[in-house]
C-alpha cells in the first residue's frame, strides 16, 4: 500500500517565526477591515453611481477572480477563458429566452455548461504545460467562438438580442435596475465567497504547493493532475456564472463574449489589480472597466492602445498590480514599525 499524503508542502521559515506570524495576523485583520468596507460600499453604491456600470464590474470582478484561481494559485495560464464565459452567456440568454426559464435557473444552465466544458477543456489542456498549455485553451475557445458564429440559435454577427431579465424565482421583478444589482451582488459574493474557500482549504493549500513546485507535490503523493482539473473546472464554472449573468444584465449575448479578445482582457484585469490575491482582481476589473466606460466615446478603437499602454507599464513598473503592491508597502512598513 502507498503512503497517504500528510500535508501541503509547506515553504521553510524565514527568520522570526512569531514575527512572522503577528505580521501575516496584521495583514489578515487589515483584509478583514477592507473587505467589510468594500462590502458596505456596495450596498450603498448604486445610490450614487449608475447601477448598469457597477453590474458591469461586478460580472467582470467575478469573471477575473475566477481566472485568478487558475493562474494565481494553480500557476496555470489559459488563454480561453472567454470560451466559458461566452458558452454560459448563450445558454443563459437562450434558455431564458427560448424556453422561458426563470433568471435563477438561465444562471444555473448556464454555470453548468461552463463546467462541462471546463472539465473537457481541462482534461484535454492539462496533460501539457507551459505554453502549450496555453495554446491548447485558446484553440478550443476558438472552436467555442466559431460555434456561437454558426449555431442558428446564437443569432451569428448579431448576437443574441433581446433576453428578458424575468423574475427571480417568480417573485422578483428584475426589470428593476436596482433590484438587478443587488441580485449580481449577490452572485458575485457567492462567487467570491467559493474562491476564499477554495483557496483557504487544504484543496488550496494543495494547489498552490503544486504552482510552487509540482514535482515535490508529486513525490509527496499527490494526484496533481486530478487537483489541476478540479480547479480548472471550478474556475471554468465561476467564469460561467459571470457571464450569464451578464447577460440577464445587458440582455444581451454577443460574440464580444467569446472572443479571444475577452481572454486578453481578463488577464489585463487579473494582472492590473495583483495576481494571487484576493481583492486584485476585483480591483483590476474596477480600473478597466471604469477606463472602458469613460474612453470609448472619446478616442474610439485607440481604447485598446491605452489599455495596451497600461499593460506594459504594469508589468514593467509594478509586477504585483495595485493591491499587490498596496499589500507589499504594508508589510514593509509593518516590519519597519
Amino acid at each position: 500500500m502507498s503512503a497517504q499524503p500528510q500535508s501541503p508542502i509547506a515553504p521553510a521559515v524565514v527568520g522570526d517565526p512569531l514575527a512572522d506570524a503577528a505580521h501575516v495576523g496584521e495583514r489578515s485583520r487589515l483584509g478583514t477591515i477592507a473587505g467589510w468596507a468594500l462590502l458596505a460600499f456596495a450596498l450603498v453604491a448604486p445610490f450614487f453611481l449608475y447601477p448598469t456600470f457597477l453590474m458591469k464590474v461586478l460580472c467582470f470582478a467575478l469573471f477575473a477572480s475566477a481566472f485568478n484561481l487558475l493562474l494565481g494559485f494553480v500557476g496555470l495560464l489559459s488563454f480561453g477563458h472567454a470560451a466559458f464565459f461566452g458558452a454560459a452567456a448563450y445558454v443563459c440568454g437562450h434558455v431564458v429566452k427560448a424556453w422561458g426559464f426563470t433568471p435563477e435557473l438561465g444562471i444555473l444552465a448556464g454555470t453548468v455548461v461552463a463546467a462541462g466544458f471546463g472539465y473537457l477543456f481541462g482534461s484535454l489542456a492539462i496533460r501539457r504545460a507551459g505554453i502549450y498549455f496555453s495554446m491548447i485553451t485558446l484553440a478550443l475557445a476558438q472552436l467555442v467562438y466559431f460555434l456561437a458564429l454558426q449555431m442558428p440559435f446564437t443569432g451569428g454577427e448579431d448576437g443574441l438580442q433581446g433576453v428578458p431579465r424575468g423574475k427571480l424565482f417568480g417573485l422578483i421583478d428584475l426589470s428593476n435596475n436596482l433590484s438587478m444589482y443587488y441580485v449580481v451582488l449577490a452572485v458575485f459574493l457567492f462567487g467570491f465567497f467559493v474562491i476564499h474557500r477554495v483557496i483557504h482549504s487544504p484543496f488550496g493549500q494543495v494547489i498552490k504547493s503544486i504552482r510552487e513546485n509540482e514535482q515535490r507535490a508529486i513525490s509527496l503523493g499527490y494526484d496533481v493532475a486530478r487537483y489541476k482539473l478540479l480547479a480548472f473546472v471550478i474556475s471554468a464554472a465561476l467564469a460561467g456564472m459571470a457571464g450569464a449573468t451578464k447577460t440577464l444584465v445587458f440582455q444581451l449575448a454577443s460574440l464580444t463574449d467569446a472572443h479571444w479578445h475577452q481572454s486578453g482582457e481578463v488577464v489585463l484585469m487579473t494582472l492590473l489589480g495583483g495576481l494571487g490575491t484576493i481583492f486584485g482582481p476585483t480591483a483590476g476589473a474596477a480600473i478597466v472597466v471604469a477606463i472602458q466606460n469613460q474612453l470609448a466615446d472619446k478616442v474610439g478603437s485607440w481604447v485598446g492602445v491605452i489599455m495596451g499602454v497600461i499593460f506594459v507599464v504594469c508589468v514593467l513598473a509594478f509586477r504585483r498590480g495595485v493591491v499587490g503592491e498596496l499589500a507589499a508597502l504594508v508589510k514593509r512598513s509593518g516590519k519597519g514599525g
